[in-house]
Order: structure tokens, then sequence, then C-alpha cells
């Protein structure tokens, strides 16, 4: 009996000590730069991500974002012209987080793209300032304040967002927490499909379509492409209800993972929604094309009509959206994806 527990105990020794070597934790450091209106997020010396806010892309965003490998996981469209990439939705950068529909201002569509005879139509979320950058040994905190606008510079809301980056060999987390402040009367957020978390991928993690659509090449010019050529695109979509493919989209659940290939590494994309968001369990705006979202507030249209939440707040009341983005590099299964969303749903 004593030497069986104390084979056991080898064994479970044994298996920790891999596992902890295998999740073992990356440096990371955090570089203000107010001049270029950014701050890049670096894992072991090696860029993983940068938050932006220039003026020209209308709200802040994580870009680039890179895989454990250092292939990039995010489009270059539209701030840097890379040979093969889609043309469509300009506003599509990064990984983001607005919406469609606040108090009757679409946020979610706004770019350069908008002529300046329909901008009234739109919102605005200006970046304010940093209040926090702080690095460290496998985890690092950036915190930001933002106010969303309307055309006539009024204040509808204002943001403050922290996010959590931690960092292992093999994984990258970003955790994002929300807090939303209403700053006028009402705010109304009514029920739309265009939200709410969300990352467009770059062409390896779409799914396979023969779709005609607008590609660019490395000087920006734009050429319609009638038969795609999807010999690199292996993206596949996988829900945290078993639902694959281009079928995920206006379903609902806790997790969805975009996974891939990109140059020999495998590649998982996931998005994981907190049990304490209005909406919870998320619908997903993922499409075949790379647009992959996670939209908390937008249940009728991405339930056909048999739900609906429309959501609003009181001048000075405040709701808080809290997402989980992983990339990692390697198909994730449903059960470790279900271990980093438990953990998740326990913060």
């Amino acid at each position: 009996m004593k030497y069986s527990a104390i084979i056991l105990i080898m064994v479970m020794s044994s298996s920790t000590l891999l596992f902890a070597q295998k999740k073992s934790k990356e440096k990371i450091e955090l570089q203000v730069n107010e001049a270029e209106k950014k701050v890049d997020v670096m894992v072991g010396g090696e860029h993983f991500t940068s938050y932006i806010y220039p003026d020209n892309i209308m709200k802040p965003v994580l870009w680039p974002v890179m895989s454990p490998g250092g292939n990039m996981v995010t489009r270059s469209y539209p701030l840097i012209n890379k040979e093969g990439d889609r043309t469509d939705h300009p506003h599509h950068v990064g990984i983001w987080l607005n919406y469609g529909d606040v108090n009757g201002l679409d946020f979610w569509n706004n770019s350069e793209a908008i002529p300046a005879e329909r901008k009234d139509g739109y919102g605005t979320i200006f970046h304010q300032s940093v209040e926090k950058a702080k690095g460290g040994n496998g985890k690092a905190v950036l915190e930001t304040n933002s106010l969303w606008k309307g055309p006539d510079n009024t204040t509808l809301l204002e943001e403050e967002t922290s996010f959590k980056f931690s960092a292992t060999e093999d994984m990258r987390i970003i955790d994002r927490t929300t807090k939303l402040t209403a700053a006028v009367e009402e705010v109304d957020f009514t029920d739309n499909k265009e939200g709410m978390f969300a990352i467009r991928v770059s062409r390896e993690l779409e799914l396979p379509t023969d779709k005609p659509t607008e590609l660019v090449d490395s000087h920006g010019v734009k050429t319609r492409v009638e038969k795609m050529d999807n010999t690199y695109v292996k993206g596949d979509y996988r829900s945290s209800e078993g639902i694959e493919g281009g079928d995920v989209w206006g379903t609902r659940g806790r997790w969805m993972k975009l996974s891939s290939e990109i140059k020999g590494e495998p590649v998982s994309l996931v998005i994981i929604d907190h049990p304490d968001n209005a909406g919870y369990p998320t619908y997903w705006h993922a499409r075949d094309y790379g647009l992959f979202s996670a939209n908390t507030l937008g249940q009728k249209a991405l339930s056909g009509g048999e739900n609906e939440l429309n959501f609003s707040l009181e001048n000075g009341e405040t709701a808080t959206f809290k997402y989980r983005f992983v990339v990692a590099s390697a198909d994730l299964s449903d059960a470790e994806i279900n271990e980093l969303a438990d953990e998740y749903a326990k913060q």
C-alpha cells in the first residue's frame, strides 16, 4: 500500500512538472507610446499585440494580434496592404468592442469609408487616457478610459476598460472587462446584430469558400476575384454546443473556437463569454469570411425573432461586459476550453 502511494505521488509529481514546464510563464512588458497613440504588448521580447487609437479607425482596438508562433491572426487591411486580404468591411480592425445601435447611432460600422454627408448617423469611441500599464512575469494589466460620442460631440457613455494579459509558451490570453456608464438621460442599446466583442481574422483563419470577392495587393490595388484560392485557408468554427462550420452563426453558447493552420503552426482562437454579462450565454455573429464576434445584446436578428433584448441605462447607471480571448499554438480540445471557461467564470 505504501509503495503504491509512493508510485502514485511520483507519477502525479512527474505529470505536474511536465504541465508546469509546458505552461511556463513568459515575461510581459507594456510599452506606452503616446506620440504614436499606442501601447505595445511584448511577450518574451516579441510583439504580441498593440492597443492603438489612431484618429482614422473610430475606436480603440488591439492590432495586430500575433500567435505564440509569431504569425498574425488579425487581418492586415485596411491598416496595411497585404496581398490576398479581403477589402470588405473596413471597420473590421483587430479586436474591438462596440455596438450597432446606441441611441440610434451606429458605432459598429463607422470608418473612414463613411462619406461626410452620412456621418450624422454614426458614433465614435475616443480614447482619453492610459490609467495603468504594468507588466510582469506571465501577466500584465492595461487600464484605459474612453468616451462614446455622437457626431455633435455629445458624450453618451463613459468607458473604463481593463485588459489583463497572460502568457505561456504556447498560449496567450486577453481578459477584457469594460464598464460603461451612461452620461445622458438614457442610453438605449436597441437590439442589433452588429456587436459586440469581435475580431477580424487573417485569410488563413477564414472558412474555405468559392464566393467571389475583392482582394487587395501589396500596393493597395483592389481586384475582383470570381473564384477564391483556398490553398492556405483552413479555418473552422466549433461552439461549446458542438456546432461546427458556418452553422454556428446565430447560435448560442458560452464559447466559440476558430481553428486553422498558419505556416505550419496549428492555431486556435477562442472567445469565452462571462456569466455576468447581460444576455448570457451570447449569440454568435461569426461569419465564414473572417468576422468572429460575440453579441450578447443582439438577440432578435440572431435568433430569427425568437428572442429580443433591448438593453438600456439611465444617467449614471453602469453595465459591465467581460470577455476572454485566447490564442494558442494548438487545436484546443473541448475539455481544454471548458477548463479555461470554468476558470474565467470564477473571476
